[in-house]
C-alpha cells in the first residue's frame, strides 16, 4: 500500500437499525423484565464495521442492501456522513431494512441479540461482482456472516485473484467450507465462533486447527481479556486496557474494522491487534455501535 494516501477498504454486509432496551439484568427464558431504558441506534455488523474503519483513517466503500424505508434510509444517510462510499448501498424495493432487537443487562452489559429477516438477506453474488472494480484497488476486503453465503464466497475469490488480504469475522457463527477457509487472510471468530468452527473450547488449540483449515492467520478476540494472535510465527496474548463498559454491542465490530486498516496498512498482525484491542476498550465505554466508534486520534494518542 501507498502509505502517503489513506488504505482503501471494502466491506461487504449487513446494516441494520438497533433498538436496545438496557435491563438490570438479562431476562431467562419465558421471563419479563421491566422498567429498562430504550435506545435506538445505528447498527448491523458491515455497516458498523464500515463506521469503524472509516473512523480509524481508511476510505471506505460499503456493499449491502437496504429496504425502502425509513430505517434504509437514515442508514444510508448515515454512512454517508462518514463518508463511506454508498454506491453499491443498494435499495431493495418491498424488503424490510433490518432491524436488529437487543437487550443489555447487567453490570458487565452483556447482550442478547435478535436479527429480523430483511434486506440484508437479498445480497447476493451479483451485489459483489457489480462492485469487482472497488475491490481490485482496495487494499483489504472485509465481511461478516449476517448476509447469505454466496456473497461472501465471491468476495473471497475475487480477493484472492487481485492478491488484497480477505478478512472474515465469522459472525454469527456457521459452519464454513473448506474452500472458503483457505480464501482467509485473516479470521477474526470471537471465544464462542472459534469453539464453533474448531470443536475445541481452548482458544489457542481452537486457532491452531483453524490454520491447520487452512486461514493464513487467527486472531480470537477475548472480550475483557484483549485477544489471542495466531500465526506463522506463533501465538501471543494482547492483553486489554481495564475500562468500565457501558455498550459492548459493537465491540467486536470495532476491533475487526481497526484490524483490517492495520493490515492494510502494511503492520504487523500483533501491532495491528494492539490498536484494535485499544479501538474496541473505547467502544465498549459509549452507547451505540456505531455512535461509539472512537476516532483515530483517540486510539492513537493511548499508550
Amino acid at each position: 500500500m501507498n502509505s502517503r494516501r489513506p488504505p482503501r477498504i471494502v466491506v461487504i454486509g449487513s446494516s441494520n437499525t438497533d433498538l436496545v432496551v438496557q435491563c438490570a439484568r438479562l431476562p431467562r427464558p419465558g421471563e419479563s423484565q421491566l422498567g429498562g431504558q430504550f435506545a435506538r441506534h445505528a447498527g448491523g455488523k458491515g455497516a458498523n464495521q464500515a463506521v469503524a474503519a472509516a473512523r480509524a483513517g481508511a476510505r471506505v466503500a460499503f456493499v449491502g442492501a437496504h429496504g425502502d424505508d425509513e430505517f434504509g434510509r437514515q442508514a444510508k444517510a448515515g454512512l454517508r456522513r462518514e463518508g463511506i462510499d454508498t454506491t453499491h448501498f443498494r435499495e431493495r424495493a418491498g424488503e424490510p431494512s433490518g432491524v436488529a432487537l437487543i437487550l443489555l443487562g447487567g453490570r458487565s452489559r452483556e447482550n442478547l441479540i435478535a436479527v429480523a429477516k430483511s434486506a440484508n438477506d437479498s445480497v447476493s453474488a451479483n451485489d459483489v461482482l457489480a462492485a469487482e472494480g472497488l475491490i481490485a484497488k482496495c487494499d483489504a476486503v472485509l465481511c461478516q456472516l449476517e448476509i447469505p453465503r454466496a456473497p461472501v464466497d465471491t468476495a473471497a475469490a475475487l480477493a484472492n485473484h487481485y492478491g488484497i488480504p480477505f478478512l472474515l469475522n465469522p459472525a454469527p457463527a456457521r459452519q464454513l467450507s473448506a474452500r472458503l477457509l483457505r480464501r482467509v487472510h485473516t479470521l477474526i471468530p470471537n471465544e464462542s465462533e472459534a469453539e464453533a468452527l474448531s470443536g475445541c473450547s481452548d482458544p489457542e488449540a481452537a486457532a491452531q486447527i483453524l490454520r491447520e483449515k487452512g486461514c493464513h492467520q487467527v486472531v480470537i478476540t477475548l472480550g475483557a481479556r484483549g485477544a489471542l494472535v495466531c500465526e506463522e510465527a506463533g501465538v501471543a496474548r494482547i492483553p486489554a486496557p481495564r475500562v468500565k463498559p457501558v455498550d459492548t454491542v459493537g465491540a467486536g465490530d470495532c476491533f475487526s474494522a481497526w484490524l483490517a486498516v492495520g493490515i492494510a496498512n502494511g503492520l504487523s498482525l500483533r501491532e495491528a491487534s494492539l490498536r484494535a484491542v485499544r479501538a474496541a476498550s473505547v467502544a465498549v465505554t459509549r452507547a451505540g455501535a456505531q455512535a461509539g466508534m472512537p476516532r483515530r486520534e483517540e486510539v492513537m494518542g493511548k499508550s
